[in-house]
């Protein structure tokens, strides 16, 4: 039986994220998929046994239950005593970048994706908005990595896994992400970490 077991899906970015950390930290862990598209997450069984929100990820340690990528992350970090802050000021910067991925990359990239790409959706003002939303958001970030490797500089962190969870899926993101050059450069570092697989080689996929 695996040390850790990850509620994941393929599709999802934000599970995505903690299954990067698991597999580069050289943790013992197990996919555990979750039929999110046959609506699992919405019934009453799961969220009453798995997660009362009604999301992946969720990670169980033992008698430890934990959802949210950014809490995974973080509890993943100080257990493997990798990929993690170094002192107070960089906790507070990995935490910076976190709380900006949560509130603007992946909550603009992850609804884009979902409505264009996964449901179909015709494109409309929502649409516009949220590409608007994210192309912003990513130009920020690429202006940050011109002059560094990793988001906190030389090293990664969790900060790098958090942001990266939606930038893997090629075609499947409605936008040219080609267009960020210092982006793009920045992910085929991480790629470049012992462990790296693609979302859809770490979780199964919906069927």
């Amino acid at each position: 039986m695996a040390t850790f077991k990850l509620y994941c899906f393929g599709e999802s970015g934000n599970a995505y994220k903690a299954a990067l950390m698991l597999q580069c930290a050289g943790l013992d862990w197990e996919p555990i998929w979750v039929d999110f598209f046959n609506g699992e997450t919405r019934s009453d069984t799961f969220r009453s046994t798995v997660n009362a929100m009604g999301e992946v990820p969720v990670l169980v340690h033992g008698d430890k239950t934990l959802a949210q990528s950014g809490v995974i992350l973080d509890y993943l970090a100080e257990f493997s005593r990798k990929f993690g802050p170094k002192s107070d000021d960089e906790r507070r910067e990995i935490l910076r970048w976190m709380l900006f991925d949560n509130h603007k990359l992946t909550s603009s990239i992850a609804s884009l994706r979902f409505l264009v790409t996964l449901m179909k959706k015709p494109e409309d003002a929502l649409t516009e908005w949220l590409r608007t939303r994210a192309l912003g958001t990513l130009k920020i970030v690429d202006g940050h990595l011109a002059s560094r490797d990793f988001l906190l500089g030389k090293r990664p962190t969790i900060a790098d896994f958090s942001l990266c969870g939606y930038l893997y899926y090629g075609d499947e993101l409605p936008f040219d992400l080609g267009q960020f050059t210092h982006v793009m450069n920045w992910l085929d570092r991480i790629k470049a970490l012992p462990g790296w697989k693609h979302p859809y080689v770490l979780m199964p996929r919906g069927k």
